[in-house]
């Protein structure tokens, strides 16, 4: 236990009633006011921001990014806690993650009822996030999540449910560590690829789009994400990562264009996978798309953009993408 730093920005646990709806407005002292501190620790807040997470962009991830990175850089914090809304947490906690070098814990929390709500689920999960992040048992497994008396590594973890407490899970993976009896209870260490450096302030940043699959698809709003100048590409696609045959060519001619192309696929749990032709993972692996394990769409767009941020190269940046999803180049 030690000092811990609050980083808000914004989310349900921070949210009020607006009259028509509720949207992130508190600071972030008065969430931390909700919660049991645990013994031993001391917090201080950083207020970044306050918005509800839907609306955050790739310049705001990469503010909370450089942010956790500065208040690392006082050796007197053991570990950080992020408030941050439920919609596109798991997008940056694995954003953190893939460029997270310090063994101290850095933990994702938020809540899916509002701030002021008699029963809600906000001062639990911090209180927990705030435990897990002056925890020595979790230095050097990266980012994590924390929700609903469990801790997940940020790696995998996607919101699986709307509107129950129990929000976040690794459909293909299991918890890192629960929260029993006020103390952390941990399983085992998450695997992690060698972190990333911070990207450069200040230069363009890419556009990365992501399209679905579906009965009836075909390459038109793929090759509108082209035409549109997306550098990278999530196709979300069916089954095990299958097509079509004009998705395959419409991938192909973008990857020769020096677009960045990822394969994920719109089933909850299990690998991508080449198994079929005709249009499937087999024919769009061969035309040069990344397959990424068990990555779902999000944090498959995240290392897209991560690999992008990296390099202007093309080749550079797919062996760069490769890395991050554990993917070995094709012989």
């Amino acid at each position: 236990m030690g000092q811990v730093v609050v980083i808000s920005t914004g989310g349900t646990i921070a949210s009020r009633w607006q009259g028509s709806g509720f949207a992130a407005d508190a600071r972030g002292g008065d969430v931390l006011a909700t919660a049991a501190v645990p013994e031993g620790v001391s917090v201080r807040v950083v207020d970044l921001m306050s918005v509800n997470s839907a609306r955050l962009t790739t310049r705001d991830q990469l503010a909370l990014l450089r942010t956790v990175h500065e208040v690392l850089a006082d050796p007197a914090v053991d570990g950080i806690v992020v408030t941050h809304g439920t919609d596109t947490l798991e997008e940056s906690a694995f954003l953190l993650d893939l460029h997270h070098d310090d063994p101290r814990p850095v933990v994702f929390t938020g809540a899916q009822l509002p701030l002021e709500a008699a029963d809600g689920d906000g001062p639990r999960n911090l209180h927990d996030a705030l435990l897990a992040a002056g925890s020595a048992g979790l230095r050097g497994h990266g980012v994590l999540v924390a929700f609903d008396g469990r801790i997940h590594a940020a790696r995998g973890t996607i919101k699986v449910q709307t509107l129950a407490a129990d929000a976040f899970a690794d459909p293909s993976g299991s918890p890192v560590a629960d929260v029993k009896d006020g103390r952390i209870v941990v399983h085992g260490r998450p695997v992690r690829p060698a972190a990333l450096p911070l990207p450069a302030a200040g230069e363009d940043l890419p556009r990365v789009d992501m399209v679905m699959h579906h009965c009836d698809g075909d390459p038109l709003l793929f090759n509108a994400a082209v035409e549109a100048g997306a550098q990278g590409i999530v196709l979300v696609a069916t089954g095990a990562g299958n097509a079509t045959p004009e998705v395959v060519a419409a991938v192909e001619a973008a990857i020769a264009r020096g677009v960045l192309v990822a394969l994920t696929t719109r089933v909850p749990s299990g690998p991508v996978a080449e198994i079929y032709t005709q249009g499937g993972a087999v024919d769009l692996a061969a035309a040069g798309a990344v397959l990424t394990g068990t990555l779902r769409a999000g944090q498959a767009r995240i290392a897209v953009l991560s690999a992008a941020l990296t390099t202007a190269d093309t080749d550079a940046r797919t062996r760069a993408l490769r890395g991050l999803v554990g993917t070995p180049a094709a012989a």
